[in-house]
C-alpha cells in the first residue's frame, strides 16, 4: 500500500504529469464557460462538429510533434493538404478518386523529402524552407485549379461507386464514430507508441535535445530528422484527403493558416521550440482545447477576425509557456533586475 502511494506521488510531482493536469483543467474550465453560453455547446451533434472540426489539425499535429521533438518546423503543411486536394481533384476524371488519393500521399511524402534535405543536407533555416514551400504549394494549387474549386462527387458519371466508396472517408462511421475522429486518434496512438517504445522515438528527442551528443552516439542525425520530415508531408496529405471527402471538393484556399493552429496546439501542448521535449497526449489536449474555443466562438457567432484574433492570443500564451518551462523569461527578468540595481547603485 505505501508502495503504491510512493509511486502515487511521484507520478504527481513529475512535470509532464503536472502540466497535463493543468491542460485538462483548462479544457474542462473551457467548456464549462462555453456551455454556459450556449445550451447548444454540449449536445451530442455539436461535439462531434467539435471533433469533427479538430481532424485535420489533429492528424498533422501528431507528427509536428515529432518533428518539432527533433527540433525540426514545418510550416508548409496546410499548403500541402490544399495542393494534395487539387491534385486529386485533377486526377478524377481520368484515374480515378482512389487513384488521386495514392498520387496526393506520394506528393505528400515528396514534399516531406524536399523540405527534409534543404533542411539537413543543404543546411537552409527549416522556417524559411518551410515558408517558400508554402508559398510555392499554395501557388501550385492555384495554377492547377484556374483559382476555382473543383467538384469532386459526381454521381451521374461512371464512377459512382467509386464515388461513393470515397465520400465514406468523410461521412462513414464505425460504432457510431465517424472514420476521420478515428483515424486521428488511431494516428495518436501509432504517434505514442513510436515515441515512448520505439529507437525512432528515443532517437528524436535524443536529436532535439543534444544534437552534437547525438552525433557522437553515432545517431544518424540527418536520417532520422529527415524521416521526421516525410512523415510530416504524409500527414499533410491524408489530412487534405478526408478534408477533400469532407468538403465535397477540391479548394486551392483549403485549410487557411492551419500551421499556426497546429504549431499552437503543439506548443500549448507540452512540444518545447527548442526540440527534445514533448508528448502526443499533450498535443491531444492542445487540439482539444483549441476546437472547443474556436466551436464555441463560433456558437456566439463571432466573427472570424475575431476568432483569428483568439488564436493569435492563444499562440502567445503558448509559447509564453514554453519560455517559462525553459526557464529563459526568469533568467531575462533576474539580468533586467541586476541592470536596474547596478544603475541604482552607480
Amino acid at each position: 500500500m505505501n508502495t503504491r502511494r510512493r509511486w502515487l506521488e511521484r507520478g504527481l510531482r513529475s512535470t509532464d504529469v503536472q502540466e497535463v493536469l493543468a491542460l485538462v483543467i483548462m479544457l474542462v474550465l473551457i467548456m464549462l464557460l462555453m456551455s454556459q453560453a450556449s445550451n447548444l455547446f454540449l449536445t451530442p451533434r455539436n461535439l462531434t462538429n467539435l471533433l469533427m472540426d479538430t481532424t485535420t489539425v489533429g492528424i498533422i499535429a501528431v507528427f509536428s510533434t515529432m518533428l518539432m521533438i527533433s527540433r525540426g518546423l514545418d510550416l508548409s503543411v496546410a499548403a500541402a493538404a490544399a495542393f494534395c486536394g487539387i491534385l486529386i481533384g485533377r486526377m478524377q476524371e481520368t484515374n480515378g478518386l482512389w487513384a488521386g488519393a495514392v498520387v496526393a500521399i506520394g506528393a505528400g511524402g515528396l514534399i516531406g523529402l524536399i523540405n527534409g534535405f534543404l533542411v539537413t543536407y543543404v543546411g537552409i533555416n527549416p522556417l524559411i524552407t518551410t515558408l517558400g514551400m508554402l508559398s510555392m504549394l499554395r501557388g501550385l494549387a492555384f495554377v492547377l485549379s484556374d483559382g476555382l474549386t473543383i467538384p469532386v462527387f459526381d454521381l451521374t458519371g461512371q464512377r459512382m461507386d467509386e464515388y461513393l466508396a470515397f465520400a465514406q472517408l468523410a461521412e462513414g462511421r464505425a460504432a457510431g464514430i465517424p472514420y476521420p475522429i478515428l483515424i486521428m486518434l488511431g494516428l495518436f496512438l501509432i504517434g505514442l507508441i513510436v515515441l515512448r517504445s520505439t529507437s525512432y522515438g528515443r532517437a528524436l528527442y535524443a536529436i532535439g535535445g543534444n544534437e552534437e551528443a547525438s552525433v557522437l552516439a553515432g545517431l544518424s542525425v540527418k536520417r532520422y530528422r529527415m524521416t521526421a520530415y516525410i512523415l510530416s508531408g504524409i500527414s499533410a496529405a491524408l489530412a487534405g484527403i478526408l478534408l477533400t471527402a469532407r468538403l465535397y471538393a477540391a479548394d486551392p484556399r483549403a485549410a487557411p493558416n492551419i500551421e499556426l493552429t497546429v504549431i499552437t496546439a503543439v506548443v500549448l501542448g507540452g512540444t518545447s521550440l527548442s526540440g527534445g521535449q514533448g508528448n502526443l497526449f499533450g498535443t491531444l489536449l492542445g487540439v482539444l482545447i483549441i476546437g472547443a474555443l474556436l466551436n464555441g466562438l463560433k456558437l456566439q457567432s463571432v466573427s472570424t477576425e475575431m476568432q483569428n484574433i483568439a488564436q493569435g492570443l492563444v499562440l502567445m500564451l503558448a509559447v509564453a509557456i514554453d519560455q517559462v518551462r525553459q526557464g529563459r523569461v526568469m533568467f531575462g527578468l533576474g539580468t533586467l533586475r541586476r541592470w536596474v540595481q547596478r544603475k541604482s547603485t552607480g
